[in-house]
């Protein structure tokens, strides 16, 4: 078994997990700057409005983002709703359908987190590994040889380490973001929902 291939490889996927983790905060990060802003634009809009649901829904109609979206379907689908329990039950629909759209690529972060660290230990456990073989193979005629192995090998820990709690921090900012952006949701719907 080629010990050094797999050692590499185990690197070769914790720059991958660093990697895709970047590109996905990345996006998180401009999505979230974008939705919080225009959730907070339209609460303030349907706080101090004096039009009719109609209008508002003309005023939000060109507008593609999550708040303008929640407050569509809540004006067009409000029609629908009977009751109080038909329009509270219309509303949590809504509700989590946008919040499944704030939390989407989340999970991905959330399994780097938990992975990173465990593949650091593999690429450990598989670069020890590598150079014990090649210790029993040549014999230890050189001390420097078994130190950079081993010194390679308690790499990949620190690597997984480092990579879990780079990606620990964004994963909670983002998080935030999803509570703060739910909560002005929930008073777009509330208030919208409550209008006659």
């Amino acid at each position: 078994m080629n010990y050094q291939l797999l050692h590499q490889i185990s690197f070769y996927l914790m720059y991958a997990c660093l990697t895709l983790a970047l590109f996905i905060s990345v996006e998180r990060i401009v999505f979230f700057l974008h939705t919080l802003r225009h959730a907070r634009a339209l609460e303030g809009t349907v706080i101090g409005q004096s039009k009719s649901l109609d209008e508002l829904a003309a005023h939000v109609g060109g507008q593609d983002n999550i708040p303008a979206e929640a407050l569509r379907a809540l004006i067009e689908e409000r029609k629908q709703a009977r009751t109080d329990e038909q329009m509270e039950n219309l509303s949590q629909a809504i509700y989590l359908d946008l919040r499944a759209k704030l939390t989407r690529h989340l999970w991905v972060l959330d399994t780097i987190v938990t992975a990173a660290p465990l593949l650091g230990l593999l690429g450990t456990i598989l670069g020890i590994i590598e150079t014990f073989t090649s210790l029993a193979s040549a014999g230890v005629s050189d001390p420097k040889g078994v130190s950079a192995g081993i010194g390679t090998a308690l790499f990949a820990t620190a690597l997984g380490i480092s990579t879990a709690l780079f990606v620990l921090v964004f994963l909670n900012h983002f998080n935030d973001r999803v509570e703060r952006i739910s909560d002005h949701l929930k008073i777009l719907i509330l208030r919208i929902s409550t209008q006659a």
